[in-house]
């Protein structure tokens, strides 16, 4: 006869309990029995890769708060690291249970390289209190759930390297905790949100395959990190670029961007300037002597003469555009005394550079002048994509000076 006093569902855990593990009452004197029971149906659906033995230490008959990957706070799980973190670790094979959202508590949560499959929880929404999410270097797919832009205290979101399909959900724009978003090698497709968090400064799209124009103010002023490249954005981006000068990585390569570059761009604090391969036009014009260690300008439709300023560059690519007149001869000087690296200025329309012919030029340099209006005075090895051609036909060159 069933006691009148004990609620049923009580009497249905404790029946549970019984029949399928009487230690739990011993085992979640730690830790809270929802979280008990979350954790074992994220154990069932996911195993060891061969080599692995992450989950070796799971074993529900102690404390779960010892578990490989789990740490604790006040009976209830606040960090969750499923796999094997040291380098080389084979990783997890399975799914991400549903249960997972049960953790309720939970503040960090990440998933070593693997191989799980399948799509994320959306029950990852309910994780309010959650600051850290990693699942990365897996077979995650289907679409990024919208309800994460309902995470308000989330710092750091890094879904990379995986099979996600679908729009970036403009919820994650309005994060207002977000330092860190990181979703490159996807297939993710359309526009970028708008990111009105002023403390991201980590943002990391590339390879993907999204689409459309960048407002100027479509990103934030507290950018550090930027990477785009390999998508297919296209528009003037100038606009934009002038407000992001706490920039010290800039990669929008392999695009569609038109316009001018911006003079203030070579003022920023950046280490490495990627624009190749788009479609930016006009003059290049830096207002001051350029400290950038790396700038490829590369592929584009520039013009007009090379800055000086540039020659302050250790790493130069300003090959396959439409550059004209004389090299400076600041560049010569500092590609002799190896301050220069790499010049590449092949496939433009230079009519001249002072070099002697006899000139030695340092082992840890390179130089390529082919295929510009002008006979290259030394003959330095080049790409194989610069072409076997010395020069630019004549009648080309007299083309672009009429």
């Amino acid at each position: 006869m069933a006691n009148p006093h004990r609620p049923p569902l009580l009497c249905s855990f404790m029946v549970f309990c019984m029949l399928h593990c009487n230690f739990i009452f011993h085992a979640s004197a730690m830790v809270d029995p929802l979280d008990f029971l979350a954790l074992q149906s994220i154990k069932k659906a996911l195993k060891d890769m061969p080599g692995s033995n992450f989950f070796a230490s799971w074993d529900f008959t102690s404390d779960p708060c010892n578990f490989a990957g789990v740490s604790c706070q006040s009976n209830h799980v606040v960090t969750l690291n499923l796999g094997d973190p040291r380098a080389g670790s084979p990783g997890l094979i399975g799914r991400l249970d549903l249960s997972i959202g049960k953790l309720y508590a939970l503040t960090e949560f990440s998933v070593v390289p693997g191989r799980i499959y399948g799509s994320l929880p959306a029950t990852l929404s309910q994780l309010k209190n959650l600051r850290f999410l990693a699942v990365s270097r897996n077979l995650i797919s289907g679409q990024i759930p919208a309800g994460l832009g309902s995470l308000r205290k989330l710092r750091t979101l890094d879904l990379s390297y995986n099979q996600l399909t679908g729009q970036i959900p403009r919820p994650i724009g309005t994060l207002p905790a977000l330092s860190n978003l990181i979703l490159c090698h996807n297939r993710l497709t359309g526009p970028l949100p708008f990111f009105l968090s002023r403390t991201l400064t980590r943002l990391d799209l590339k390879h993907n395959a999204l689409s459309g124009w960048l407002g100027a103010n479509s990103l934030p002023p507290s950018l550090q990190y930027l990477s785009l490249s390999w998508n297919r954005l296209s528009g003037p981006i100038d606009r934009l670029l002038i407000r992001l000068d706490q920039l010290n990585y800039l990669d929008l390569s392999l695009n569609q961007f038109t316009g001018k570059i911006p003079g203030r761009l070579f003022t920023f604090p950046i280490t490495s300037l990627q624009l190749q391969r788009n479609l930016f036009s006009g003059h290049v014009e830096p207002v001051s002597r350029v400290s950038i260690t790396t700038v490829d300008l590369s592929y584009n439709k520039l013009s007009g003469p090379i800055s000086p300023f540039l020659s302050s560059v250790q790493n130069v690519y300003l090959n396959n555009n439409e550059f004209s007149g004389r090299v400076p001869a600041c560049f010569v000087q500092r590609l002799l005394s190896a301050s220069i690296q790499i010049l590449y200025l092949q496939h433009n329309y230079l009519t001249g550079i002072e070099m002697n012919p006899t000139a030695e030029i340092p082992l840890s340099s390179s130089l390529c002048l082919q295929y510009n209006c002008m006979v290259p005075p030394v003959q330095t090895p080049c790409p194989l994509k610069a072409g076997k051609q010395k020069t630019r036909p004549r009648q080309q060159c007299n083309q672009w000076r009429g």
